[in-house]
């Protein structure tokens, strides 16, 4: 407050208008100084006329008009340079209330945030975490255990199958042998189970000697 104020006693500071309040106030100054650019441009037209029409019959009214025109121009300079102004101004205001809501709705999700967290305690949701943890590893043992197919008969010899095995594939494949070979093939003698009797070689050779004989003498 200055110090004329304090004297004589100022009147107390307004309150600030809001950014919107302050965005259609400019808006309205815009409008209005478009149209006084729109009269001023209509004037500059009319006084060209004038100077036109005047030049050669009365010089005077002539230059009149365009020095009349010369001040319309500069005002419309003027009021061009104040649009600018203006149009910066409300940029910066529609930048800024356009900021404030932005930050409002910020502040508004992190004071719900705030909220939503005031419920919850780090150490019980590490805790609640580490809950699941287990149980999701109980119940994969368990999958485990059920698709696993139950074992019987674990004590067999897996050589002494392997050995089977071998056994039953070799009578196998010597029966595909024979179903190979010719019927009369098949058919084979039967082997003698009585011993067979045979004549001593000495003996056999005495008789012949004493036939021999016999010959010999009836032969003188």
């Amino acid at each position: 407050m200055s110090f004329l104020s304090k004297v004589f006693g100022g009147k107390k500071e307004e309150k600030a208008p809001s950014t919107g309040e302050a965005i259609q106030k400019l808006r309205e100054t815009e409008e209005m100084l478009i149209k006084k650019q729109e009269f001023l441009e209509k004037k500059i037209e009319q006084e060209i006329a004038i100077a036109r029409k005047n030049g050669t019959k009365n010089k005077r009214a002539a230059i009149q008009a365009l020095k009349r025109k010369k001040r319309y121009e500069k005002q419309l300079q003027q009021i061009d340079g104040t649009l600018s102004t203006i149009e910066m101004q409300r940029e910066a205001l529609e930048g800024a209330n356009t900021n404030t809501a932005v930050l409002q709705t910020m502040k508004s999700a992190s004071d719900a945030l705030k909220a939503a967290h005031q419920h919850m305690n780090v150490d019980d949701v590490h805790d609640m975490m580490d809950d699941i943890a287990e149980q999701q590893d109980v119940a994969r043992e368990i999958s485990d255990a059920i698709s696993n197919p139950v074992a019987f008969g674990q004590d067999v010899d897996e050589d002494e199958l392997e050995r089977e095995l071998e056994e039953l594939e070799q009578e196998e494949l010597d029966k595909k042998l024979l179903d190979t070979l010719p019927s009369t093939a098949k058919e084979l003698p039967e082997v003698p189970t009585e011993e067979v009797a045979t004549k001593p070689k000495a003996k056999q050779r005495v008789d012949d000697d004493d036939d021999l004989e016999e010959l010999k003498a009836w032969a003188l």
